[in-house]
């Protein structure tokens, strides 16, 4: 693929030390790293670079990252076997790992984490832009030992080493996230060693976490076409465009009352349910009542699945008639006679076709409709 320069961004590292200077929470981590070596890392200084916000940090320490930690204050999780901790303070989160080296025992297992430098840190991770560093204390001078600063800026995916993706096949995933958000390129040799990733040597868990994240984008079509066409995952057979239909429906209302995003992103993405939905979208519906027989039962991924597929009638659906509800209840016909069983029943299932089709205004007429459906 022919590498495309990032989108919209202009890259500014003479601004580095005035964005990293912006950044919530930094004086305290400052205050705080008096005699400890530490950096920000990774995706935190590509941002930086890009001139895009982060909600987090990453930060990591030549040293032992649980006692800047601890320094820092606030609610500590500590990661003991890869040697790295989180920390909400104030509201955001800070990510702090002990500088390390990784091995890995076969294809796809977690890695073993050695305390390492800085160096060998940066050289264990996924993509050359993500390999870059930035020291906290003193002058902010960008640390770039693999040229990330020229891939990002040809909006370049390049990979650090041979066995990126048989060490962790889902750093493809990964890449397609990234093309997902930031609309980058596979440098050629990349792609050749991605197009080999094996993804069974990784769990279906570990899998999915980063189907999902790739499913949080904003334009997450682009990433799942991307790993369509690397070969990595077989699409459900709709057309692209349900990907693109289905994540607007979710982000608007009422649609975000019934649906996650996410869940449907991915499930248009991969096929999920989506025989369901076609099923759904092709029933012929006459009248609101029917619109509510049909629909109900469906869980909100089905339906906004088969409202992409054209199904107009469900906006009804979910704006207005499935909250309907009956002014009378069972204990209104026990009152007027109806014996408690399978009668209460019918007749509230006819009052509540009636009033749904307009066929009924206000508790009388329910009753009265009701109360003929359940001596019937």
């Amino acid at each position: 693929m022919t590498p495309n320069p990032p989108e919209s961004v202009e890259i500014e590292p003479e601004r580095i030390a005035e964005r990293l200077a912006a950044l919530p929470g930094l004086d305290r981590v400052r205050q705080a790293a008096a005699g400890i070596p530490v950096y920000l890392v990774g995706g935190a200084v590509r941002d930086l670079l890009l001139g895009r916000d982060r909600a987090d940090l990453d930060l990591v320490v030549e040293g032992d990252a649980a006692t800047l930690g601890q320094r820092l204050g606030g609610e500590i999780r500590s990661h003991e076997r890869f040697a790295t901790a989180t920390v909400h303070l104030n509201g955001g989160e800070l990510d702090l790992a002990t500088s390390r080296s990784e091995s890995y025992a076969r294809p796809g297992a977690l890695p073993d984490v050695t305390p390492a430098p800085l160096a060998d840190d940066l050289a264990r991770r996924d993509f050359t832009i993500n390999a870059m560093a930035l020291p906290i204390i003193g002058e902010p001078k960008l640390i770039d030992p693999h040229c990330g600063l020229a891939d990002l800026r040809m909006g370049t995916l390049r990979v650090l080493h041979q066995r990126s993706f048989v060490d962790d096949p889902t750093r493809a995933l990964r890449a397609a996230r990234y093309a997902a958000r930031y609309g980058f390129s596979l440098e050629a040799h990349t792609e050749e060693l991605l197009r080999r990733a094996d993804l069974d040597t990784v769990s279906r868990d570990r899998t999915e976490a980063e189907l999902r994240k790739l499913a949080r984008e904003p334009r997450p079509r682009r990433g799942f076409e991307r790993l369509r066409d690397w070969g990595l995952v077989t699409p459900g057979g709709e057309a692209p465009e349900l990907i693109d239909a289905v994540a607007k429906l979710a982000a608007s209302q009422p649609w975000a009352e019934v649906v996650d995003r996410e869940e449907a992103v991915l499930a248009a993405a991969l096929g999920r349910g989506v025989n369901a939905a076609r099923g759904l979208a092709g029933a012929e519906v006459a009248s609101p009542s029917e619109a509510v027989e049909r629909a109900r039962g469906h869980d909100g991924v089905t339906l906004a699945l088969a409202r992409a597929l054209d199904a107009a009638w469900l906006d009804r659906y979910v704006s207005d008639w499935r909250n309907v509800r009956l002014e009378i209840d069972g204990d209104d016909l026990i009152a007027a006679g109806v014996p408690q069983g399978p009668a209460i029943g019918r007749g509230l299932a006819a009052a509540m076709r009636a009033k749904l089709d307009g066929q009924t205004v206000g508790a009388d007429d329910e009753l009265r409709v009701a109360l003929a459906a359940a001596r019937g």
